[in-house]
């Protein structure tokens, strides 16, 4: 089951980036190669830039220029990922720690760390049944009809969450930061509403395309992950990066880490490119958690 939810993992986020990608806006991705970590062996980073001007809420807009994008940097070394997104916008970044694990969600402190025993707030995540903002509503994206010809699965009622089988759940620690006053308070709740809708759309989609992704191997998705990146690319208006991807079968190719990764993820600090200003405390999130059958995400909002 790990290897499926990975695979789902993949495609639906590549098909919904190129989805949601138009000329000027989207998903443009920089880097997609192997890497090497110490602790967690290989994985993959890849380097993305979210274009987002025209989506931001009138009172963001006014505050950021006029071509706005967030970077955004990720280890994978599945089943434990991290990801950092920041901007050019002064003392702003998000920061995302993930753990996946083939249970309900009923895993305490999975981290294992202090660093949510704080300011924190903890969710669990319906993508059956939790509201999402209305302009993404798809009634064949919606599970509670949606019903799989190859694997049988759905449609999901009330309590699947405790019978369906089988299941996963990915575990999100985030952190957000928008150290700006006046601003900071509105923009880190904007954010991490976000986070949550972004989580609840791609798992209710990774849902509804089971039929799609369902049989893949990774060689097979990662072809259509670089495939589908490429033309992505191609509609923002971006010359198309060259593209490194893992072939099944083969050895590993290593690469040191980029200057901003960190070496050990677990370690209690984020990469110095999220560092906290050290004269302010940082306001930390804990585990949300999203539960799905044969894909569960658990996801976090402060």
């Amino acid at each position: 089951m790990p290897l499926q939810y990975r695979v789902g993992q993949l495609y639906t986020i590549s098909k919904h980036s190129h989805q949601e990608s138009e000329k000027g806006e989207g998903v443009e991705v920089v880097k997609n190669e192997p890497h090497e970590d110490p602790v967690h062996g290989p994985g993959q980073f890849t380097e993305k830039r979210v274009h987002l001007s025209s989506k931001l809420p009138s009172w963001a807009r006014a505050v950021t220029p006029r071509i706005f994008y967030i970077t955004e940097k990720a280890w994978n070394y599945y089943p434990y990922t991290i990801t950092g997104k920041c901007s050019f916008l002064p003392k702003f970044s998000i920061y995302i720690e993930t753990k996946y694990e083939d249970n309900c969600g009923d895993s305490e402190n999975i981290f294992h760390s202090d660093k949510i025993l704080g300011d924190h707030e903890i969710s669990f995540l319906d993508i059956a049944f939790d509201e999402i903002p209305e302009r993404y509503y798809r009634s064949l994206e919606d599970p509670r009809y949606f019903s799989s010809v190859k694997t049988g699965r759905g449609p999901l009622r009330e309590g699947w969450r405790e019978h369906t089988k089988p299941v996963m759940c990915s575990y999100k620690l985030v952190t957000v930061k928008f150290e700006v006053w006046g601003l900071q308070t509105r923009v880190e709740q904007f954010v991490h509403k976000v986070i949550r809708d972004i989580l609840l759309i791609g798992h209710r989609q990774a849902f509804a395309w089971v039929d799609e992704w369902c049989g893949m191997t990774m060689e097979e998705v990662r072809k259509y992950e670089r495939e589908t990146q490429e033309a992505t690319n191609e509609i923002i208006g971006v010359v198309t990066p060259s593209i490194s991807i893992s072939q099944v079968g083969q050895a590993p190719v290593t690469h040191s880490a980029p200057a901003s990764a960190p070496s050990t993820p677990l370690s209690d600090d984020p990469p110095d490119f999220l560092s906290a200003p050290k004269d302010r405390p940082r306001k930390k999130s804990a585990p949300e958690t999203l539960t799905l059958p044969a894909l569960r995400e658990r996801a976090n909002a402060e």
